[in-house]
């Protein structure tokens, strides 16, 4: 098994560990709902795009090395 993978579900699982707890901020309230859970949404894009990216670049690998 190569590197890329691995990194899939490595990616997606993080994607979805920020957005629980961006969930949990949000419903928790209070000082801690206003300080995390801008934050942890915002960690959530861009764990979505390093998600992607890794995606597309397992598609570009299968296609020109099989």
């Amino acid at each position: 098994m190569n590197a890329i993978e691995y990194l899939i579900p490595v990616a997606l699982v993080v994607v979805f560990g920020v957005l629980c707890f961006g969930i949990y901020a949000m419903f928790r309230g209070g000082d801690f709902g206003r300080s995390w859970s801008n934050k942890a949404m915002r960690m959530r894009v861009v764990a979505q795009f390093v998600a992607i990216l890794i995606l597309v670049a397992a598609m570009w690998a299968k296609q020109h090395y099989g």
